[in-house]
């Protein structure tokens, strides 16, 4: 005869047993917790893969070329029907102003290549003057046309810093925005 199995005991260094109690196959383990956080964790990762998916869908083709005049020239068909922003300076004498329709026409250089913009609004950035013996560098943001051309959506000027203007000044150059406008 077999004897009866004692239910399971641990021992501890004392002596005395203490009954341990075995979960049985059928019981439920400690995985209903452990579902109720999938149940949260889920759909958290799902809302945050939607948001990084809308967020790389909405910037698409939005993204903005910066280079200077002569590079988007030399590189015309890279950047032809692209959002591109060009950097040059203003050559001087070109800066014009039409009221009817309202538009800007001036030419921008870099290292000798020239481009002729044409900027379909009325208002330019106060420092946006052809001052004589003063280079202008400015930023126009548009498009590179196929015959070289530049239709700009927008015109920055860049203003030399207030130290670098302060040394221009002590040699007797004018502040851009000070210049009367020459159009």
């Amino acid at each position: 005869m077999t004897e009866p199995k004692a239910p399971d005991t641990e021992s501890p260094d004392d002596g005395h047993e203490v009954p341990v109690r075995r979960r049985r196959r059928d019981e439920p383990s400690g995985g209903a917790s452990t579902r109720k956080g999938l149940l949260v964790v889920i759909p958290l990762v799902m809302a945050g893969a939607a948001i990084v998916a809308l967020v790389f869908s909405g910037m698409e083709g939005k993204g903005i070329y910066s280079k200077p005049v002569d590079e988007l020239v030399k590189n015309r068909s890279t950047y032809a029907g692209r959002a591109v922003r060009a950097e040059g300076n203003l050559v001087h004498g070109t800066l014009k102003k039409r009221d009817q329709p309202c538009e800007y026409r001036f030419t921008i250089e870099k290292n000798g290549v020239e481009v002729p913009v044409r900027f379909a609004q009325c208002v330019v950035p106060d420092t946006f003057r052809d001052v004589p013996d003063m280079d202008v560098a400015v930023t126009v943001e548009g498009e590179l046309q196929p015959d070289n051309s530049f239709e700009a959506t927008t015109v920055l000027a860049k203003c030399p810093s207030k130290y670098e203007m302060k040394e221009r000044q002590k040699n007797g150059e004018k502040a851009p925005h000070n210049a009367p406008p020459t159009m």
